[in-house]
């Protein structure tokens, strides 16, 4: 008898683990989910157009101030930050940023897309730190076009009187940076807002109110209420695009320039790292 010849061994094949996803594949699909929104560039572009176009209309009524005197009489050229930065644009500026950070997450949570995302990236925190960070970089440039389109327009508009300033004129790049800046922060204030309320119509109010509402309640008749105003974006904006003077009624650090920078770092990082301690501690 021939021996019967052995059957081959065969051993199931054991999973292969993926590697765990890193930061800048989070930062890729990030990118990816948000320009995939046709809401979005749509949006800020015509946000662009409202910013930039009502500087120009400011300018506009300064040129047709200017146009009954004559060089010789007139005054030296002066920085005019509400030709550059009328509330009106940079109000829309704000309502924008905040209401498309928000979006960021929100429209994760209302289409369900969340439970996706936490399944493949089960580092929660990592996810929000990932959207805070595409978002800020969106947004600065957005933010830089509008702050820099913005002054050019109004000063080639004014210069037609002689009225118009150079970047190095005193106040102009504080005013262009703090412009700059306004985007972002509003963005990342919206963002953080989105992940603790998780709610369309609620997070696009509050972030309303907060960013534009709330400063116009608290005056500087009282010394808490001008505590309250000065620790507010807005009102750091304001005052870094004006070149306010310190605030004698308020000894408080946010009413001086310096405060007004801080004040426009900590909002942000504030927003942000709320969403970083809550998604870690709450269920999808």
């Amino acid at each position: 008898m021939t021996p019967l010849a052995s059957a081959p061994m065969t051993t199931s094949a054991a999973p292969v683990a993926e590697p765990p996803a890193r930061f800048r594949d989070l930062l890729a699909s990030e990118w990816i989910k948000m320009r995939s929104l046709r809401s979005t560039p749509w949006t800020i572009a015509f946000t662009t157009l409202f910013v930039i176009g009502s500087a120009a209309v400011a300018a506009l009524a300064d040129y047709n101030n200017l146009a009954g005197s004559s060089p010789s009489t007139r005054q030296p050229p002066d920085f005019l930050p509400f030709d550059a930065y009328p509330p009106a644009g940079h109000w829309t500026l704000m309502l924008v940023a905040g209401s498309i950070g928000a979006i960021t997450v929100v429209s994760e949570y209302s289409s369900g897309l969340i439970r996706t995302t936490t399944v493949a990236v089960p580092a929660r925190s990592s996810v929000v730190l990932a959207k805070a960070v595409v978002t800020a970089a969106l947004w600065a440039a957005v933010g830089t076009v509008f702050s820099t389109g913005s002054f050019l327009v109004s000063q080639a508009i004014l210069s037609g009187r002689h009225a118009g300033v150079t970047i190095t004129h005193p106040g102009v790049l504080r005013a262009l940076v703090a412009s700059a800046l306004l985007a972002p922060v509003c963005a990342l204030i919206g963002l953080g807002l989105g992940v603790l309320i998780r709610h369309s119509a609620a997070t696009m109010v509050t972030s309303t109110f907060t960013l534009l509402i709330l400063p116009q309640l608290f005056s500087n008749t009282k010394p808490w209420s001008a505590h309250v105003n000065h620790a507010m974006v807005l009102t750091a904006w304001r005052r870094l695009v004006q070149n306010w003077p310190p605030d004698p009624a308020s000894r408080t650090l946010s009413a001086t320039i310096p405060g007004s920078w801080i004040v426009y770092a900590l909002w942000p990082l504030i927003a942000v790292a709320l969403a970083v301690i809550v998604v870690r501690h709450r269920d999808v």
